[in-house]
């Protein structure tokens, strides 16, 4: 093996090894000056040397690798730091108002007979970055465009009423109903950000964690996105996420940094409160978690800014030539940091600087008390404004600012950097006035010990309110208000939807198809189509959008830089600044992310766009579930496409593939419209009612999630006497029976129609019963319904009682009722209640697996004879068919005998 010397020494830290030395008596100068260095002034000089050599490259645009971590201090030093253009006496004033009644609200919150909690020490951690970005840097939307978006810190949320409640724009009745949303209405507040909640005053909700962070870089992509295509002027737009260290634990915090700094979106800034603290401890108490977020998000492609020591520090960090100091920063560890935030003066001597005589020898001069208030740098106006100066005047890469905090700063030594403090929500008579003492308020102890603790404000012709009034008229309006000024859309005419309601005639086609079809249709409308933004997750071809390549393009900010393989296709790929298509790569969550960016740019921007997300459906509600709660807080609207759906209809692809319950997941969510279609014409209807309730004159605040398949069948053209409302409230008869004299009914949804009409010529052919087949387009939607029905009867039970559409529809059917799908059965039995008869279902319930389409459904039984038997077992359950003949069928279509059944058509592939 090579000696040290030996070695070629440009192998470490990623340097290129083959790079030949063309001049090596230059190179040794080089070697011999960083020797010199580290002989006659040390280790720290030369390395300080070496990093500004590292600068100074950058700025001279030579290319050397990125360092994934840089010292403990302050990226920005106090000689750069920016003039501070407020009044800090102020601004301190109002923040101290406003720490106040944050505080006061959630102890209040939490009276006798109340006790419904909140949280305190987030936002008295944050509260500072919070004031200096509302005083200085949040654009509102009084110009008449989307103002800036800022994603708030779920738990901080006290903090962000606080401040409204001194701007008038909530009440002290507002305040007392905090997390009392309905018992005190219309004064209540919600818990966390939440639009549904309060639509004219949050944007975005965040308090699930993790999907802030994904939120705000799609967010900010879709401004660029708008912007590229002329929708929307977005140019002044900056996004600002607020966001926890403990919370960049999430996968999606961190799992879609680099689409970030791939696209330049310098129109973003998150800004990481680092209190060092989860929910029930440090976060990382053995390590450093803001150098850990350093190296992460540099290596992602994004500007780091560090602001983590005040300017008491300034003085210490000025005398420290040997690096001592900064030595003794990068090697505490975060536990040790929260220890020292709870302890004395003299602790932090003794520890921090004691076991060094030079680092005690800087602190000589200092008292206990002074030591103490030695601060970190998410508490300083000062360096908090530099930090995020920099951060807007950045170009090309989105920026983190690492801002070290205390939680429960302020509050007490009973709070501060506590374990328990998130958890802590009431303050005691002691706890207040040694909060009211620290901010310099004048409330007087009689006021704290007889009864609630008092909410404070200066008075509205006070010094600090105006301030606060003329900061934001500066800023061009309120932060946070949600404001709708967009218009309905011109929706297309009957004739759009034409040549779907034709069917596919000869030709077999999946429903997946027959969407896009449409779709395509949709797309050409002048006023309409340049507003529809298509999303998939890397699998447009799946879904036989490709198609749309050539037209529509992809959308890259850069455009295409290289020639396709496949340019010489017509369906080539193709991308474009302009592109109309959302490619996020392998990533639902980006996916459905950039879904609710698009979803609610009508809000946002006030201009409509009509989100189209086609993925595969088990990857849908079961993976980004969450994502589609938050989609209904955001109140975003737009089409979701599960596409592949069932249990049975992509079984070459396993279990994992198999979907059988998402339209059960779907039913969960308020928000969510769903539908499981048969065919193209029902989808026609389907999507033409979306696009009315959604973007039409009395626009909802809902969207729709439709499950289409993959396995071909021929369309029937629409029906001339077509029950359109029955396929938009959720089922309508599609066959009647013809022949046979023992009466029956069939209700099938999506891939299941077709099986139930195959089971309505056998029962008639061969079992002598006339059976009606139903389509059910939404079971969902016909619970709903109901349950809304019964809600009513409830409580007007001197009202002429409400009957549920699906007893009305049902009404002269004679039963038995058998209902089927590619759903386990809990999702038709959401409607047994309301139906006029016996019931029962059939169902996918169980494990999907791989095999054939025939094999799979005749081991859940719900084929076509699977059906058959179903029908003729109800039908002997009420005496109309002797018990006999159901062994009869079974034997006859061999039901217990999987290889038996016809494999149909190929299933393994989308």
């Amino acid at each position: 093996m090579a000696s040290g010397s030996d070695r070629n020494p440009i192998i470490i830290g990623g340097l290129p090894s083959q790079v030949p030395d063309f001049d090596p008596e230059e190179t040794q100068e080089w070697l011999d000056s960083l020797d010199a260095a580290v002989d006659e002034r040390g280790r720290e000089r030369a390395r300080y040397l070496m990093l500004r050599l590292i600068e100074r490259a950058r700025e001279k645009r030579v290319a050397v690798p990125e360092m994934r971590s840089t010292d403990y201090v302050n990226t920005i030093p106090t000689r750069a730091e920016p003039f501070f253009p407020g009044n800090e006496e102020i601004e301190r004033k109002i923040l101290n108002a406003t720490r106040w009644n944050a505080a006061v609200m959630v102890s209040r919150a939490q009276r006798p007979g109340i006790g419904v909690g909140g949280h305190i020490a987030t936002f008295a951690s944050s509260a500072s970055l919070y004031d200096v970005g509302f005083n200085h840097f949040f654009r509102g939307k009084d110009e008449g465009d989307g103002g800036d978006q800022v994603f708030f810190q779920g738990h901080a949320s006290p903090g962000i009423y606080a401040r409204a409640f001194l701007l008038d724009r909530l009440s002290e009745d507002n305040l007392d109903g905090f997390r009392q949303e309905k018992s005190k209405a219309p004064h209540g507040l919600s818990s966390y950000p939440h639009p549904r909640l309060m639509p004219d005053f949050w944007e975005f909700p965040t308090v699930s964690m993790g999907l802030g962070p994904i939120g705000a870089i799609y967010q900010a992509r879709m401004n660029r996105y708008m912007h590229a295509r002329e929708i929307a002027d977005t140019s002044k737009s900056h996004v600002w996420a607020f966001l926890g260290d403990g919370e960049m634990d999430e996968p999606e915090s961190l799992g879609q940094l680099t689409i970030a700094a791939r696209e330049g979106l310098d129109n973003l800034t998150f800004v990481v409160n680092c209190n060092l603290q989860r929910l029930d401890g440090p976060v990382r108490g053995n390590g450093k978690v803001i150098q850990e977020l350093e190296s992460v998000f540099r290596g992602a492609g994004w500007n780091v800014i560090k602001l983590i020591w005040d300017r008491t520090w300034d003085p210490l960090l000025a005398q420290d030539r040997d690096g001592i100091l900064v030595n003794r920063m990068n090697t505490t560890p975060d536990g040790q940091f929260q220890t020292y935030a709870t302890e004395s003066g003299a602790y932090i001597r003794d520890h921090f600087f004691g076991d060094d005589q030079r680092l005690r020898a800087m602190v000589e001069g200092m008292t206990d008390d002074q030591i103490l208030h030695l601060g970190r740098g998410g508490h300083d106006h000062k360096k908090i404004y530099a930090a995020f100066k920099a951060a807007v005047e950045h170009k090309g890469q989105p920026t983190v600012i690492l801002a070290k905090t205390v939680k429960g700063w302020t509050l007490g030594p009973n709070f501060e950097g506590r374990n328990a403090t998130h958890q802590m929500k009431k303050l005691t008579v002691d706890d207040l006035k040694g909060f009211r003492d620290r901010l310099h308020l004048p409330i007087s102890d009689k006021e704290l010990e007889s009864g609630a603790p008092p909410y404070y404000h200066p008075g509205r012709d006070s010094e600090e309110i105006q301030y606060m009034h003329d900061r934001r008229l500066g800023l061009g309006g309120y932060v946070p208000t949600r404001v709708v000024r967009s218009k309905p859309l011109a929706l297309p005419e009957d004739k759009t939807y034409a040549s779907v309601k034709k069917g596919s005639g000869q030709q077999s086609i999946a429903t997946t198809m027959a969407f896009v079809r449409l779709l395509k249709d949709l797309m050409r409308d002048k006023e309409l189509g340049k507003r529809f933004v298509l999303i998939a997750p890397d699998e447009y071809r799946t879904f036989g959008m490709d198609s749309f390549f050539p037209s529509a393009k992809i959308y890259n900010p850069l455009g295409q830089q290289y020639e396709s393989v496949d340019r010489e296709l017509l369906l080539a790929y193709k991308e474009s600044p302009t592109g109309q298509m959302l490619h996020d790569g392998i990533s639902e969550a980006g996916c459905t992310a950039s879904l609710i960016a698009a979803g609610s740019a009508y809000a946002t921007h006030g201009e409509p766009l009509i989100p189209v997300y086609v993925f595969y459906s088990m990857f849908g509600f079961q993976r980004t579930g969450d994502q589609f709660w938050q989609m209904s807080d955001q109140l975003a609207r737009g089409f979701v496409l599960g596409a592949t759906a069932g249990r049975t209809t992509l079984t070459g692809e396993g279990l994992q593939h198999a979907d059988g319950h998402s339209q059960l997941l779907a039913s969960t969510n308020p928000g969510c419209v769903a539908y499981d279609p048969a065919f193209g014409f029902e989808i026609a209807h389907i999507v033409q009612d979306g696009l009315r309730r959604m973007y039409g004159p009395d626009s909802e605040d809902v969207f729709y999630y439709l499950t289409v398949y993959n396995e071909p069948i021929r369309h029937p053209a629409e029906p001339a006497n077509v029950d359109a409302e029955g396929i938009v409230k959720g089922v309508y008869r599609f066959s009647e029976g013809t022949s046979g004299s023992i009466p029956a009914q069939i209700m099938a949804s999506g891939v299941a129609v077709p099986w139930a009409v195959e089971a309505q010529k056998i029962l008639a052919e061969e079992w002598n019963v006339k059976a009606d087949v139903w389509s059910a387009t939404s079971w969902n939607e016909l619970r709903r319904e109901a349950v809304a029905c019964e809600e009513y009867n409830l409580l007007h039970p001197e009202e002429e009682q409400r009957v549920p559409y699906v007893t009305r529809k049902l009404a002269g059917a004679q039963g038995p009722f058998v209902a089927v799908s590619d759903w386990m059965r809990a999702v038709p039995d959401q409607i047994a209640r309301w139906v006029p008869g016996t019931y029962q279902s059939l169902g996918a319930d169980g494990f999907g697996f791989a095999d054939t389409r025939g094999a799979a459904r005749r081991f859940f039984h719900i084929d076509a004879q699977s059906i058959v038997v179903g029908v003729l077992t109800e039908l002997a359950r009420e005496g109309k068919v002797d018990r006999s003949v159901l062994k009869q069928a079974i034997d006859r279509y061999q039901l217990l005998d999987v290889s038996a059944a016809d494999p149909g058509a190929a299933g393994g592939d989308a």
